[in-house]
């Protein structure tokens, strides 16, 4: 059996475990389980849910677009995309690397089981802000944000939520659980 743990990631973490001397914040802080590393990874600025496995084999059908396992994100945006912004998202946008996979989008409401981000999001009265969910079955660098910049629409703040079927529900920034996968799955 594979050991895999579920982390909620905070805002302002490296997803790994050294700060090679620069003093920022890291995963080593959340989590203090020998031998384990990042699926994939989030953005020091992003938030959510982060699998760390010993598994170098799971690490990679996770991580490497051809496996195209879902990774599902609630992504909070400024300005309200249209019908149309939201159609371009869902058949891939060109980005300076290539053409993004087909993503599932929808607008959501700012979803109810959400923490407060410290520091918060920028606020601007003259500026609505909207949410959305996307999924995608690929992980570029800073894909999400590079796609809805790329439509007029940049992200203001950025929450994964699942990775395939595994999800952060109930654990609050910082907290973990470990689970299992069976090695050969």
């Amino acid at each position: 059996m594979s050991r895999v743990i579920l982390l909620n990631k905070p805002f302002d973490v490296l997803c790994q475990f050294t700060d090679e001397g620069t003093g920022a914040r890291t995963l080593a802080e959340c989590v203090d389980v020998p031998g384990v590393y990042p699926a994939g990874r989030l953005d020091r600025d992003s938030e959510g849910l982060v699998v760390l496995t010993d598994d170098g084999g799971l690490i990679a059908r996770i991580s490497q677009p051809r496996h195209k396992w879902p990774k599902t994100y609630c992504v909070q945006v400024e300005g309200e995309p249209t019908a149309q912004v939201l159609d371009a998202l869902r058949h891939g946008i060109t980005l300076k690397d290539g053409p993004t996979l087909p993503a599932t989008v929808r607008p959501i409401a700012e979803p109810s089981w959400l923490w407060p981000r410290t520091p918060p999001v920028r606020f601007r009265k003259s500026i609505p802000t909207s949410w959305l969910e996307i999924v995608l079955r690929e992980g570029r660098n800073r894909q999400v944000r590079r796609m809805t910049a790329a439509v007029g629409f940049p992200t203001l703040r950025l929450v994964r939520h699942a990775v395939g079927d595994w999800t952060l529900d109930g654990l609050a920034p910082g907290q973990w659980r470990e689970t299992v996968f069976p090695k050969g799955r």
